[in-house]
């Protein structure tokens, strides 16, 4: 067998060699597909034609064979000219199977619009919770917190059993009864978070407002530090002509109001000459 592979290297060309694999390879990688099946275009146009009217119907597309599901199952593309529609095609879905001999009958299994590569879709279904923004919320609004928030830890433990909702639920009653403070807390997840957003925020070192500052917030005398896991970052301007006034500033960020800023003598107001006519000072005589 080595002698003859060896052989067969020897008086069969490398590029006929290549083209016999792509002919293998192109064999192995279609599907078979019926050609019973593949044939039944009028069929597959007649049962698109009992459920929709005639004048949305275009040309036969061409077909598709469901390689997962047999080779007597073909999909055949039909144009649709329905208005608003464009880019849409109808699919027929037809089943054929020959191993039943005479009883084998063409079955119709399902007809759908589905849009193409260039149709007009609506954009992927996002949950309420993900699109909501700050700022969505109006007066009398909820947004719930789940009870598994990774932003949030327990002010008190649970113990070690495992507890279900409605027992992680009474047990949080108990504890604002007794008056334990908050019933949750910031994880390190949370601080994490909010860390990162307020970073790279308009509070932040990188917003526009902060790039053009004379001076940053750590050295003014109108931030307010914070206490706890962000005092070493974060602080909230407490300036009322500020923009920040009432807002988380990172202790790198910075703007016009610095506390410490001075204008140089050339941008200062200038003293109001002498007025011509002093009505203020001197007694004028009424005419």
């Amino acid at each position: 067998m080595r002698k003859f592979r060896l052989w067969w290297r020897k008086v069969t060309p490398k590029w006929h060699l290549r083209r016999l694999w792509a002919k293998m390879w192109t064999v192995i990688t279609t599907p078979y597909a019926d050609a019973t099946a593949v044939a039944a275009v009028d069929e597959a146009r007649a049962a698109l034609l009992s459920d929709v009217p005639a004048g949305d119907v275009g040309e036969h597309l061409g077909h598709v064979v469901e390689k997962s599901a047999g080779p007597g199952v073909v999909t055949h593309l039909f144009a649709c000219s329905r208005k608003g529609y464009v880019g849409w095609h109808w699919s027929v879905t037809v089943v054929y199977v020959p191993v039943l001999g005479d009883k084998a009958e063409l079955t119709i299994n399902e007809v759908v619009l589905v849009p193409g590569d260039a149709a007009i879709v609506a954009p992927a279904w996002v949950p309420y919770r993900e699109r909501i923004k700050p700022g969505d919320l109006s007066p009398g609004d909820l947004l719930p917190v789940e009870d598994d928030d990774e932003r949030l830890v327990p002010t008190y433990a649970f113990g070690d059993d495992p507890l279900d909702a409605e027992d992680k639920a009474q047990v949080r009653e108990v504890a604002k009864d007794l008056g334990l403070g908050r019933i949750r807390t910031l994880s390190t997840t949370g601080f994490d978070a909010a860390a990162e957003r307020w970073y790279a925020g308009d509070g932040g070192p990188e917003a526009p407002l902060a790039q053009a500052a004379p001076d940053q917030c750590h050295s003014c005398g109108f931030l307010v530090r914070l206490t706890g896991h962000l005092a070493s970052s974060f602080g909230v301007c407490a300036n009322g002509d500020a923009n920040d006034d009432g807002k988380v500033v990172s202790l790198n960020h910075g703007c016009g109001a610095h506390s410490e800023v001075r204008l140089a003598k050339k941008h200062e107001p200038q003293p109001l000459p002498d007025p011509v006519f002093d009505t203020i000072s001197d007694d004028v005589e009424a005419f």
